[in-house]
């Protein structure tokens, strides 16, 4: 038995040739696994007749497409590295991505012609030397077709190259609070993200999972790695769509799948979904950010079961669950640890936290990354004693069930007291007018700072001060917002998080009086 992320698809390939492995849910490809691991072994295989490295980086700037998943698998087979691009970066933030990882492969599809054109024009600011598009028509001056390239090499099993503690990917954060840090994940890192995925989730033989986040975002692809494990389809869209969701999910017949809270929202904004036959959707894990109790029992009233979960990037994805006995009951709640997962709430001094009372997230189980990439401090100062610090202020009632209050780094501090923007976000959401709502600290002469919202309207009537009285009652007063703004949408990263650095760029106060 191999070690290595990418002889999953093998064995499974062998278990169940004949079964779906993936369904395109714009374009209508389907590949059995069979299919799918025969075009991975032709791309490994290609890649080696081109000389490439174990431990090579190789970037992927693709929408979530069979193309992407292929090249995971068999990079990972032959030991090279997958570098995962955010698709919604300019040049200048993807420059940065692919000199910091050393990336020297680029393969792309259509949809970033331009863009790569403008990379593949600054010449050494980069060290990608071969350029693969994913062409459907005519390929770029400078590139090479991918998929003539795939289709001329063997599609038998290529010599394993890696395992163990090798890299299988970089995945760069976000960024919500400065540059993006590159996230190393090893093949052990990765089979472990899925196995206490497996062991901690609510799967049944043929379930059909729906994808509809992108694959450079580990809420995508650590669930598309477990699905090969388990066996299951999985239905991928290649951009969100909320009617499109509830299209897939009829047609598809889908039981299991994932989505953010802002995703759900959408859905549930689409007209007569009772036209469609979701009867056989079982859950949806919901995660990234903050689960709005009010969703969870919009959700619930039709009968969607909303499973919340909470992870990381630096974790592989699993951290958190609720059980689906819980997941009313508890309602707020993303529920226990992980089966090979341990979580710790600890006060600034490194001590555990009382129950309830609210502290540092610390996170530790063998599904940990092993560092940033080129980062040895930042890599220092997360993870200590085998202890990820998450940067994520929760708490743990003494039953072990966890509820996410904020970022540490987004904690507003007026007039000494805590207040966590997330807590008075859930009020606002639950106002009947206010489609979504993001709190930021500004600067306040008297208090230090003090909290402010900035609303999405749900009715053009909405003013200042209904927000304001709204919260009246609902706060303390050291919590209540002192001034409120209306924008048409709030910035948000891929998975969901609402870029509280945008919004503080935005309006940077100082506080109203």
């Amino acid at each position: 038995m191999e070690n290595n992320i990418g002889w999953w698809l093998t064995k499974r390939a062998f278990l169940m040739p004949e079964l779906e492995a993936y369904v395109d849910g714009d374009g209508g490809e389907r590949l059995t696994f069979a299919e799918l691991n025969a075009r991975a072994n032709r791309t490994a295989n290609a890649f080696r007749a081109a000389g490439i490295e174990k431990g090579e980086r190789v970037a992927l700037l693709l929408m979530n497409s069979p193309e992407f998943v292929e090249l995971f698998f068999a990079l990972g087979k032959i030991g090279a590295v997958v570098v995962p691009l955010n698709w919604r970066l300019v040049a200048d933030e993807l420059e940065f991505i692919l000199k910091d990882s050393g990336a020297t492969r680029l393969v792309f599809d259509d949809d970033f012609v331009d863009t790569v054109a403008e990379l593949h024009g600054r010449g050494d600011k980069t060290d990608i030397r071969n350029w693969l598009q994913v062409a459907n028509g005519e390929v770029a001056y400078f590139g090479t077709d991918y998929r003539a390239f795939r289709d001329a090499a063997s599609d038998a099993e290529p010599e394993i190259g890696a395992s163990d503690d090798d890299m299988v990917y970089i995945m760069y954060t976000s960024g919500t609070t400065g540059l993006p840090k590159g996230v190393v994940h090893t093949h052990n890192t990765c089979i472990w993200g899925c196995i206490t995925i497996a062991a901690s989730t609510y799967y049944r033989e043929n379930d059909r999972f729906l994808s509809p986040l992108p694959m450079f975002h580990v809420g995508a692809l650590t669930p598309i790695t477990l699905n090969v494990y388990r066996g299951v389809t999985s239905v991928v869209m290649r951009s969100f769509d909320p009617v499109r969701v509830w299209e897939l999910i009829d047609q598809e017949k889908i039981t299991i799948g994932l989505a953010v809270p802002a995703m759900l929202t959408f859905m549930l904004q689409v007209p007569n979904i009772e036209r469609y036959d979701f009867s056989q959707w079982r859950w949806c894990m919901s995660g990234a950010a903050p689960v709005p109790e009010s969703l969870i029992e919009a959700c619930a009233e039709i009968g969607i079961e909303v499973h919340q979960i909470y992870g990381l990037t630096e974790s592989c994805g699993p951290a958190a669950l609720i059980d689906p006995e819980n997941a009313l009951k508890r309602i707020g709640s993303t529920g226990k640890a992980f089966f090979h997962t341990d979580v710790r709430i600890v006060a600034p001094d490194g001590t555990d936290c009382p129950p309830d009372v609210p502290g540092e997230v610390l996170v530790a189980g063998p599904h940990i990354m092993r560092e940033y990439w080129n980062r040895p401090e930042a890599t220092a100062e997360t993870i200590v004693d085998g202890w990820l610090h998450t940067g994520d202020v929760a708490r743990m009632d003494a039953d072990g069930f966890i509820t996410i209050e904020d970022r540490i780094k987004d904690m507003v501090i007026s007039g000494g007291e805590n207040v966590y923007p997330a807590e008075i976000e859930k009020v606002l959401q639950t106002h009947p007018d206010i489609v979504e709502a993001g709190v930021i600290g500004q600067p306040s002469e008297k208090w230090g700072e003090s909290p402010f919202a900035v609303v999405v309207k749900g009715d053009e009537a909405l003013t200042e001060a209904d927000v304001l009285n709204f919260c009246r009652g609902k706060l303390a007063g050291f919590k209540q917002p002192k001034g409120a703004v209306f924008v048409e949408a709030l910035p948000r990263n891929p998975s969901g998080k609402i870029l509280k650095r945008v919004l503080r760029d935005q309006f940077p106060g100082p506080a109203p009086v």
